[in-house]
């Protein structure tokens, strides 16, 4: 066996490195980890996760009480809903459609978060058959109060 045809060590450190380097560039290029915390009884929760798969999201899953995470975080009692979640710096609170939260990394608005108070009957996670969709606000919340930033209609916006 030729001595050449094997590569070094070095020659296999710095390919290693390289690859792990255009790793990293392509996962910058892509969308970010959202962190969802959840009841571990609700199913609404579950379906939002989907919703965030299917919009390109990865998504992980922690299950165990969520008021204390909340508080924590900063979101207002009357904005509370059943899972909160994080990414890219900010607080997902509730069923927030996956076009709102990409619109927020984009946007990058000083705020929080994002929230949909309540449990809007259409909105992302909560489809009920032969219901009609509700039209709901997503809430920018922060230190300096909150405002609207979308209006939805099920999981469209209105």
């Amino acid at each position: 066996m030729r001595n050449d045809a094997i590569p070094s060590r070095r020659a296999v450190l710095v390919g290693l490195a390289a690859g792990l380097a255009l790793g990293r560039g392509a996962l910058a290029e892509g969308l970010p980890t959202v962190a969802v915390n959840k009841d571990p009884s609700c199913g609404c929760c579950e379906r939002w996760v989907t919703h965030l798969r299917k919009a390109g999201f990865a998504v992980t899953v922690t299950e165990g009480p969520v008021n204390p995470l909340k508080i924590r975080l900063g979101v207002p009692r009357e904005l509370f809903s059943c899972h909160t979640a994080q990414v890219g710096g900010y607080v997902i609170e509730g069923h927030v459609p996956a076009g709102v939260i990409k619109r927020l990394l984009a946007e990058r608005p000083e705020g929080t978060g994002l929230a949909v108070p309540g449990m809007p009957a259409g909105s992302p996670g909560m489809e009920v058959e032969d219901m009609q969709p509700e039209t709901y606000d997503v809430v920018l919340f922060g230190k300096d109060g909150r405002s609207t930033f979308a209006r939805y209609r099920g999981g469209e916006p209105a």
